[in-house]
């Protein structure tokens, strides 16, 4: 497979209007859900709306807002609750989805080796002018170096790089409503020279005051009636629009590599800017982006009949569309003649207009679309725009949901965004390829959860109990478990549960079953852990098939114990495997009814005992030593280091071999010389060994 010169999508994190999250995000997209507010006039009051302006006819109602933009954890950043206050709430939002996005993605940032490098913009700081400029005491006592560190577009992407400890590239991209998207190909361009492993970009797009209308101006982008109605007869402009969006990308290779979750692959990208031939400055230029889609289909080396989707910018203005629209056919007909073939939709007929984070809006809706196997409806469509020519172009627009079905060549959609000022960007993106079958995995799994804080903590194990449970989800329990252990930066206050599968997991930590979940505090984060000790029993609980499962399913296990069987075999003049596990081991853990007499294990006479072997001390002996040597093996190996450990009568063997008093060969030499001593004796009798 080709993967030189491709990224891969690994990690999504957004807030949109009507959607917390990518996941709600692709319901509204699916069902064809408008998330516009409509505010009354009691609403728009209480926001501090005159009520001149409220009597306007040209003041609209509408906006694409966000609930809880007030809301942030300060705490969790290390932010003081001042600092919080004056911080503009892009910037907030913008550090929340960055931590999610590298969650999304399974990697705990001060846990990676290499270097994250972060792109993206934020749209103007109305925050500070509405907020912070009403309270000049305020102001002089936070200072202006500070004010303007939390609020200026320029430090969005170096104060997540400081709290998140992100060492690549930190840049701050400013492109107006292209930005984003723009900032995606930066981060592309980044990885592809080899300055960063691992990239953030996207961008964010809040307005204050946060729940009011609009002004309707003639001739302007703003929709007179708060409907955008893209590519559309009837359209007349867009609607206002907040969020926020994140990507995580890789580079191909490297996420294959790696076990990376895949959400997309971006093919090519290209940017480019109108310069001065046009209208004007604000106005588009149908050359340059059929230039910036030509140039991005001959990067991503692939045919524009299969692509199956364009995520346009889509504004629903009577200028822009037809520009954009004309430009589109243009590029593509250049090696197509088909007609009507390829959906062509605008995310901001579902959520308005969000600013600087526009592009990576419509990026995300491309690749869920992708991942999903289908096209989501663009909203507000009844007649085709004339100006458009619809009906001689490549596109169609979709008035429902429809299935994507897999064709001869991987799906692929393109996305545009262009930029007041004349920077166009132009993204083109493939279906992740095919996963691999998943590898066998242990029939036990440990999942471990983290947070600051208790409350946090309940939430942390429902939204996880809710994850487990959806059908929906793809990947195994030992792909959760593995990226719970690797991919999460672990906090004070923990949760850990070992069961076999999705369905226990999500019933158990559901149900909070105190039986079987785990829950502690592991105290202050910067005292020192609490030291780990080993301690090797002697003879006891020891019977035929244990360690079975271990030696089937753990290799590091299995390794240590082949090379104990192997050095004692000639002594014993046996292979121990055989004796320990007949045949196949048995999958499941020997119950209660096979373990055998602890009395009759003294026994020195013959070998008809209930575990026949391991009743004569000279196999039992060695046999235990080698189990508990394989499983501390095994321990080491998960990266679990002892501060002490400590024997009881074999069990002082073992300790003492894994401290490097003596090496394997000489401490199983010892045990079986001893075992064989100890089964020679008369019943009774005492033997004197010394001991290390």
């Amino acid at each position: 497979m080709e993967t030189l010169d491709q990224i891969a999508v690994i990690g999504m994190a957004g807030r949109f209007p009507g959607a917390p999250d990518v996941d709600a995000l692709w319901r509204i997209l699916q069902g064809g859900v408008e998330a516009i507010t409509r505010f009354t006039d009691e609403e728009l009051a209480a926001a501090g709306v005159s009520p001149e302006l409220l009597a306007n006819p040209r003041y609209v109602r509408a906006r694409g807002i966000l609930d809880g933009v007030e809301m942030f954890d300060a705490e969790f950043f290390g932010i003081t609750p001042r600092d919080a206050e004056v911080m503009d709430p892009q910037q907030r939002l913008f550090l929340e989805c960055a931590w999610q996005a590298c969650e999304n993605a399974g990697y705990d940032p001060h846990a990676f080796p290499g270097r994250i490098g972060v792109f993206a913009g934020a749209a103007s700081t109305s925050y500070f002018a509405f907020h912070l400029l009403p309270r000049p005491d305020l102001l002089a006592e936070i200072g202006g170096l500070q004010i303007k560190m939390l609020n200026d577009k320029d430090f969005l992407t170096t104060q997540a790089s400081y709290k998140l400890n992100l060492r690549g590239p930190s840049v701050a991209v400013q492109t107006a409503c292209s930005t984003s998207l723009v900032a995606i190909h930066l981060a592309c361009q980044s990885l592809l020279g080899g300055e960063c492993d691992m990239a953030l970009a996207g961008g964010v797009g809040v307005s204050f005051p946060h729940r009011v209308g609009y002004l309707y101006e003639e001739g302007g982008i703003g929709s007179p009636d708060g409907h955008c109605r893209a590519f559309d007869a009837k359209a007349q402009g867009l609607v206002e629009g907040n969020g926020a969006g994140l990507v995580m990308l890789k580079r191909l290779e490297d996420a294959l590599a790696d076990g990376d979750t895949i959400h997309a692959v971006i093919r090519g990208s290209v940017i480019n800017n109108d310069g001065a031939g046009k209208a004007g400055y604000s106005a588009p230029s149908i050359d340059s982006q059929a230039d910036v889609i030509s140039e991005a289909l001959v990067v991503a080396q692939v045919e524009p009949e299969t692509i199956g989707l364009v995520e346009a910018h889509g504004s629903g203005t009577p200028i822009g569309d037809p520009i954009e629209v004309a430009a589109l056919t243009r590029a593509w007909r250049a090696s197509t003649d088909r007609r009507g073939f390829c959906a062509l939709g605008s995310i901001k007929t579902n959520i308005g207009h969000t600013d600087a984070a526009a592009g990576v809006a419509g990026l995300i809706k491309a690749v869920l679309s992708l991942e999903h196997g289908q096209i989501p409806p663009s909203l507000g469509f009844e007649t085709p725009n004339p100006a458009l020519a619809l009906d001689r172009s490549p596109f169609f627009v979709p008035t429902a949901v429809r299935d994507w079905p897999a064709g001869k060549t991987p799906r692929r959609a393109a996305v545009s965004a262009l930029g007041i000022g004349g920077t166009n960007a132009h993204v083109i993106l493939e279906e992740a390829p095919a996963a691999p079958a998943p590898a066998p995995s242990r029939p036990w799994q440990l999942l471990v959860l983290s947070a600051r804080s208790p409350k946090a903590l309940d939430v942390a194990t429902a939204n996880f109990a809710g994850w487990l449970a959806d059908p929906d989800r793809a990947g195994t329990l030992a792909d959760a478990a593995h990226t719970l252990r690797v991919g999460r930066k672990p906090f004070r206050h923990r949760r850990a549960l070992v069961c076999r599968d999705r369905e226990e997991a999500a019933r158990l930590l559901a149900g909070r079953d105190a039986a079987r979940l785990v829950t502690g505090d592991s105290g202050d984060p910067g005292a020192e852990p609490p030291g780990v000790a080993f301690l090797f029993p002697g003879l006891g609980d020891h019977h035929l098939g244990m360690a079975a499962e271990l030696y089937r399913g753990e290799p590091v296990f299995r390794d240590a114990f082949d090379r104990c069987a192997e050095i004692l075999q000639p002594r014993l003049g046996l292979d121990l495997r055989e004796i320990l596990w007949t045949g196949e081991p048995p999958s499941g853990a020997p119950g209660a009814a096979a373990r055998p007499d602890l009395r009759r294990l003294v026994s020195a006479e013959g070998e008809s005992g209930e575990d026949g072997p391991l009743a004569r001390t000279r196999i039992a002996h060695p046999a235990l030593f080698s189990v508990e040597y394989a499983l501390a093996t095994l321990l080491l190996d998960w990266g679990i280091r002892p501060a002490a450990m400590i024997g009881y009568s074999l069990g002082e063997y073992v300790a003492a071999c894994l401290a490097g008093v003596f090496s394997l060969e000489d401490a199983l030499a010892l045990v079986a010389e001893r075992a064989r001593l100890v089964d020679a004796l008369p019943e009774g009798a005492m033997l004197a060994v010394p001991l290390p």
